[in-house]
């Protein structure tokens, strides 16, 4: 199991040995089986049994808790949630409010369960940093963003624009425009998280299985390779590798993000840099980029990822040289003292992509199935928000969260938005993905024409449009 520690750099600095947990060999009967001991399935069995003790709660897991993209992400904790200004649109601007309230507190409700549970996984509340860096566009589409979350209802104490000055004393970066600052954001260290999770669930009670693959579900019924589980309800909390459990894969594909970490820069390096406060950052392209300076002071740095086609799940995650050298170079562009640094860690997951963009949180009462995912990428806070929901849902109850415009509740799985077939989506998203480098390589370089600069955003405006 050794190899499980080249995962990532996170599953690497843990201090624990890293051996599974024991397999399912008998069958089962339970109150509620969960399918992946990820993010989505612990919360989900954390919250269920500290307002349900009584509750008979099994979760089963393919590879080892952390395997998946719990172990292998970012690290930011967000207090938003994919798509939120489309899901938000319909509701009153009282709804609104009450619905940004409850997605901005999520950083610190995880940080409340970290102190009740005593979970070390270096949570540092210092906000988040959407930086206009590269060329000045950034900064008219950045000031753009920051208007329209004022139409939906935010303030300035939710999101403010920093000019380069202020900027500065967060965040030093070569040519800095400015950046729009938030404080609803966290960092941590997500492989501590997963791993302490595992453990708070199990000293509630909560038994989970490891090296137990769920090979097929139906309503009532999890099969395994060694036994069967009767259950009355099922989470299939898989996310990214919705894939391999049919019929989840029709509504949430597989996309990958990679990421590199650095060695550990000395104080002078990071005086340069700042980030002194655990702040997160971004700078804003769509290329998708998001860093933190890591607890043993490393800058860790990630972008955009790829698809597979078919939907195809990305196994070996040894990143190619291209792949590495990409990240150095965006993150070079805004610290060039960085750029020949030596990097000590790469790696990548898969994440889970909803038709439109948009997750959901569902509960099918008639089959007994509660289900949550298509977070994009922001899943470390989506997927609290997601297991206090779920919970809330097989328990019965009606509140706040259970009457957010992303759940759905009494209805079947096949009511989610499906994705089109093959080759549609592969050809798709390479199209998409295409125009937004195409943009990325026109603005960055100050020689292009003002016409090619406007026709290459342009071209990514509508495909980005077309996405959703």
């Amino acid at each position: 199991m050794q190899s499980l520690r080249t995962i990532s750099l996170w599953m690497d600095q843990l201090d624990e040995p890293l051996c599974a947990r024991a397999a399912l060999r008998q069958d089962l009967d339970l109150d509620v089986c969960i399918i992946g001991a990820g993010y989505t399935g612990l919360w989900t069995a954390y919250y269920l049994k500290r307002q349900a003790p009584q509750l008979n709660i099994a979760l089963i897991e393919a590879n080892i808790a952390g395997f998946g993209a719990s172990g292998r992400n970012g690290g930011w904790l967000m207090g938003n949630i994919l798509g939120e200004d489309r899901l938000l649109a319909s509701l009153s601007p009282q709804q609104r409010r009450a619905s940004i309230d409850l997605l901005q507190g999520t950083p610190d409700e995880v940080q409340h369960v970290l102190q009740r549970e005593g979970i070390d996984c270096d949570y540092r509340k210092g906000g988040v940093l959407y930086c206009a860096a590269r060329y000045p566009e950034q900064e008219r589409s950045l000031r753009a963003w920051l208007d329209d979350l004022y139409r939906q209802g935010m303030t300035e104490h939710d999101y403010h624009w920093l000019r380069p000055e202020q900027l500065d004393a967060q965040l030093r970066i070569s040519n800095p425009y400015g950046a729009v600052f938030s404080p609803h954001t966290a960092t941590l260290q997500p492989a501590k998280l997963v791993r302490g999770l595992a453990r708070a669930v199990e000293a509630l009670g909560v038994t989970i299985y490891e090296n137990t693959p769920a090979l097929d579900w139906q309503t009532g019924e999890v099969r395994t390779p060694l036994a069967r589980i009767r259950s009355h309800w099922i989470v299939p909390a898989v996310e990214g590798y919705a894939a391999s459990l049919p019929p989840l894969g029709r509504h949430q594909l597989p996309v990958q993000s990679l990421l590199v970490a650095t060695e550990p820069l000395p104080e002078s390096t990071w005086e340069q840099i700042g980030l002194s406060q655990g702040q997160a950052f971004s700078e804003n392209s769509r290329q998708v980029t998001y860093g933190q300076r890591s607890a043993d002071n490393r800058l860790v740095f990630g972008a955009r990822g790829g698809y597979r086609f078919g939907g195809r799940l990305r196994e070996n995650f040894n990143l190619e040289h291209h792949e590495i050298e990409l990240r150095r170079y965006l993150f070079g562009e805004l610290f060039p003292q960085l750029k020949h640094v030596r990097i000590t860690h790469s790696w990548g997951g898969n994440l889970g992509m909803a038709r439109r963009f948009r997750p959901h949180m569902l509960c099918d009462r008639q089959r007994g199935v509660a289900l949550a995912g298509g977070y994009g990428g922001e899943g470390v806070g989506a997927s609290n928000l997601g297991g206090r929901t779920l919970a809330a849902l097989i328990l019965g109850q009606h509140n706040a969260l259970t009457a957010q415009p992303w759940v759905h509740d009494n209805r079947p799985v096949a009511s989610l938005a499906s994705w089109p077939p093959e080759p549609c989506r592969w050809l798709g998203y390479n199209a998409i993905i295409q125009s937004f480098v195409n943009e990325d390589r026109t603005l960055a370089n100050p020689a292009s024409a003002p016409w090619r600069r406007r026709l290459a955003t342009g071209l990514a405006d509508f495909m980005e449009g077309f996405m959703h």
